[in-house]
């Protein structure tokens, strides 16, 4: 029977920025790491058209550049060096510019395949050593740790076990973890979009009485659309010819980026907000979707997973304990309580405040645009939300 230090189970972006911010430290104190993942990580970064893509604020592009990989990220991670922020009918708008805040990117839009593949080379084979493909099939809490059983029936003892398994996670629900749910009876539809202007790094944030849309820079020209609408309409619009839904596409979006051209595939993904009731236990903690997964139109759920993942890493190395102390996974808890309240509020909020038709809540939300674009503090607290810092006391 095998043991090490940490079993991250999931070896996906969260499990494998855990997994980076750890390893000097561990290999320091002679830890070991297992990452467990059911899908095997690519040799080599294949190019996509339809290839997903997150959107890392800049504070991520710090912690990314503190592990040594932001150089290889970089390499093809596009500058969001604006956001337009507009709602669809109204009058009012606003801009945030990477200038004015001082920065050279307000943040990065980012393929997931080449962010993945940038994490994993940077892993270090000597403390950090895969289980792939392979799924954690059951949990059995010990009085010094979890063991796991795999579903090819292997079994591993671990200090600490790390739920990163996504928001569907069984394991979660094996282990008894409640969660709160609060549907938005909305669906995201993904793809990816070329315009026939040049998108010259700017984001834009759009809202409509029939929910909202997000269109992110991206290498080659092409946009990342996130576009938020109830579950029927959405399958409505995925099953759309191209041209028809580039026309409809075009007529909620308008000519900011000139003609649509091209759309990819079409991906849906039913949006409710999860949180779980627990994050840790003794000798467990969870992360990622698994811990919260939010709506995508504010692009903070990653963002907050990461910062989540450097701070559970700091918690773990400024500790003479063992990795699963539960003394030490409270504390951890604690200091990202305030970063996860705020950070799912202003989430949700933005959502709900921004997909209501109610005439009073629209006319606010129009004025409050048009203060964010005349009033630097108001417009400096947003930005620095988006930006991933606005929840950080040292930032």
């Amino acid at each position: 029977m095998n043991r090490v230090n940490l079993a991250i189970i999931g070896g996906g972006l969260v499990g494998a920025s855990l997994a980076l911010a750890l390893q000097a430290g561990a290999k320091a104190r002679g830890w070991k790491i297992v990452l467990i993942e059911p899908f095997a990580p690519g040799d080599t970064y294949q190019p996509s058209y339809d290839a997903r893509s997150s959107a890392l604020s800049y504070g991520a592009k710090q912690i990314y550049q503190r592990l040594g990989v932001w150089q290889d990220i970089s390499r093809r991670a596009e500058p969001i060096k604006q956001i337009h922020v507009s709602d669809r009918g109204r009058f009012s708008t606003a801009r945030l510019s990477a200038m004015e805040e001082g920065v050279p990117a307000l943040g990065y839009v980012v393929e997931n395949a080449w962010l993945g593949q940038c994490l994993w080379q940077g892993l270090d084979k000597d403390v950090v050593t895969w289980r792939c493909p392979a799924e954690v099939t059951r949990m059995e809490p010990l009085p010094d740790g979890y063991r796991l059983t795999l579903n090819d029936e292997t079994t591993l003892e671990c200090d600490l076990a790390v739920l990163a398994d996504g928001g569907r996670s069984g394991l979660r629900e094996q282990l008894g973890v409640g969660i709160k749910k609060r549907p938005y009876n909305q669906s995201a539809l993904i793809a990816n979009i070329t315009p026939s202007e040049a998108h010259n790094g700017m984001a834009f944030e759009r809202f409509t009485d029939d929910g909202p849309m997000a269109l992110l820079p991206l290498p080659e020209n092409r946009c990342a659309l996130v576009w938020t609408r109830l579950g029927m309409d959405a399958q409505r619009l995925a099953a759309l010819d191209e041209r028809s839904f580039l026309s409809e596409l075009q007529g909620v979006f308008g000519y900011r980026l000139g003609t649509l051209k091209q759309v990819g595939a079409r991906h849906l993904y039913p949006l409710t907000l999860i949180e779980a009731e627990e994050q840790v236990r003794p000798h467990l903690a969870i992360l990622g979707n698994a811990a919260h997964s939010l709506h995508p139109i504010a692009g903070q759920g990653f963002n907050l997973s990461l910062r989540d993942a450097q701070a559970l890493a700091d918690a773990l190395l400024a500790s003479e304990a063992s990795p699963g102390d539960f003394a030490t996974l409270q504390a951890y808890r604690e200091r990202q309580r305030m970063d996860q309240n705020l950070t799912v509020g202003f989430s949700d909020q933005v959502t709900r405040l921004f997909g209501s038709t109610q005439p009073l809540v629209s006319l606010g939300r129009n004025l409050g645009l048009l203060g964010l674009d005349l009033l630097p503090p108001a417009k400096r607290w947003f930005a620095r939300q988006a930006m991933g810092l606005g929840t950080r006391p040292d930032a």
